[in-house]
């Protein structure tokens, strides 16, 4: 088992030695530091697993210091306890409220300053191991979310690529192509409200839905009908989905496109002329009987249509979900003869270049209507 290694930081050596003393004689590892910026740089270098902070100090006081670890995510997880002659409520509450998470009052007692250290020590300690365990699980859902995403070389002949960056491990927005028979293929895109555990569970329900739903038998619109029927039971309060669903059939030439409260699909000719496919339609599993709207579209060698969700479009540079909007039509007529498996990265890249402060999934699903 490591030894826990406790930084004790006061201006005055005697303090030190005394704190020093009663740690080591338990077998602590200690190291020492006179002022803040000390401090600072021994826990970004030696990443201590507790902090004794005494809180006058000449220069940084050890609020301040406490405030600059906080704010560098470097040693923010540090726990840190002050230790102070000021015993008065005002200070010890300051203390605590910029992220200390105990305080002690000088003249310090061995017995307390042990018995305080070891109790954070296990909090600390525990706190990590449900952090990782979460984190593992994150990672196993978001595999198994990736698993049944179907890819562009799983299924060639559709002509499809797909520019997906999940906001966390597990993400709300969820994509499906599925081959219907010869020639016929179904195109869907989601953002199911929300986002983490809760969402991404209910996107392989979606998906299971859309294989239940689709084929001849039913139309686009009865697809959808049926991924709200089932949606309507399983979601919780205040969650919905909005979807665009688009089934191509080449012998005839036809896309069929349903909305379900989506952002309008994107139509591309060979030539450069855009379509901006718009429809008033409900969201699924909010209402009884969901409006929704069809349109049915000719389609032609060349062509290219794009389904995406909304964080590709919102807080775009410009402002605004219309101009955004028009960025992406823009973008994918600019794009329209690069290869597919290339241009949806571009389209996305131009958009959205700062995706460190993007705050939704990004999700654009490019199909070439005759590969």
């Amino acid at each position: 088992m490591n030894t826990p290694t406790i930084l004790i930081v006061d201006d005055t050596p005697t303090n030190v030695e005394l704190v020093q003393s009663v740690l080591a004689a338990e077998g602590f590892r200690t190291l020492m530091a006179s002022d803040g910026p000390g401090a600072t740089a021994l826990c970004r270098s030696e990443k201590p697993d507790l902090v004794l902070l005494d809180v006058i100090m000449p220069g940084e006081s050890g609020f301040e210091t406490c405030a600059r670890l906080k704010c560098d995510a470097a040693t923010a997880d540090i726990p840190i306890i002050f230790l102070s002659s000021a015993d008065d409520l005002k200070s010890k509450i300051a203390g605590l409220k910029i992220g200390g998470v105990d305080y002690i009052t000088k003249p310090v007692h061995a017995e307390e300053v042990l018995a305080r250290v070891r109790v954070h020590l296990r909090i600390s300690q525990t706190n990590r191991v449900l952090v990782r365990e979460h984190r593992q699980r994150l990672e196993q859902l978001r595999d198994a979310q990736q698993a049944i995403l179907v890819r562009p070389e799983g299924c060639p002949e559709a002509g499809f690529s797909v520019y997906y960056k999940p906001l966390e491990e597990a993400g709300g927005d969820f994509y499906d192509v599925l081959s219907l028979g010869r020639d016929v293929f179904a195109y869907f895109v989601a953002d199911i409200s929300g986002h983490g555990i809760s969402s991404a569970f209910l996107t392989s329900a979606v998906k299971a839905l859309l294989s239940q739903y689709s084929g001849p038998m039913f139309s686009p619109e009865d697809t959808m009908r049926g991924v709200d029927s089932v949606m309507r039971q399983m979601m919780g309060e205040e969650q919905y989905l909005t979807a665009c669903y688009a089934r191509l059939n080449r012998r005839t030439r036809k896309l069929s496109v349903v909305s379900a409260g989506h952002p309008p699909l994107i139509l591309v000719s060979a030539s450069g002329r855009s379509q901006v496919v718009k429809m008033d339609s409900d969201p699924l599993g909010v209402f009884s009987a969901a409006v929704l709207q069809r349109k049915d579209l000719q389609v032609s060698r060349g062509d290219r249509f794009y389904l995406y969700t909304d964080g590709l479009i919102e807080s775009t540079a410009g402002g605004g979900r219309e101009a955004g909007l028009q960025q992406l039509v823009d973008g994918c007529v600019r794009h329209r003869m690069v290869p597919l498996a290339e241009a949806g990265n571009r389209i996305a890249d131009e958009l959205r270049p700062d995706r460190a402060a993007v705050e939704d999934d990004l999700l654009l699903l490019s199909v070439e209507a005759y590969p």
